[in-house]
């Protein structure tokens, strides 16, 4: 499954289980972590949770599998890793904190950090 037709399926999930705020981001221009972030908002750690399994379980059905899955239990900022696309499902408070659409596309000093942060990344790997 390309990319693009693994975004439409997770914005799929997410809608189907009232996600907010839905955002991709394309990253295939700006670093090697992935093609696309997946970024949307839930209201509750219970709503966070039901986005997350949906979106799991709707990509299993095709046969993808996460390479990873984050933050789970406390469920306010939860990473599904999909090797090729990222998905970052947060609650409100938490999605304003981290402010990852301005990191990856805003300022160029946002850029900057972003870079920074792949590059470090990459040097663990």
């Amino acid at each position: 499954m390309t990319p693009e037709l693994m975004v439409e399926k997770i914005k799929d999930a997410i809608d189907n289980r009232k996600g907010r705020d839905i955002e991709v981001i394309p990253l295939a221009e700006k670093t090697i972590i992935a093609d696309y972030f997946v970024i949307c908002s839930g209201t509750s750690t219970t709503h966070l949770r039901g986005i997350a399994d949906e979106v799991i379980e709707k990509l299993e059905k095709e046969g993808i599998v996460a390479a990873h899955v984050e933050g789970y239990e406390t469920a306010t900022w939860i990473l599904i890793d999909f090797l090729d696309v990222v998905v970052h499902i947060f609650q409100q408070s938490e999605r304003e904190f981290y402010n990852l659409e301005k990191l990856w596309n805003g300022s160029a000093a946002g850029r900057k950090k972003a870079e920074n942060a792949a590059s470090e990344k990459k040097d663990l790997d």
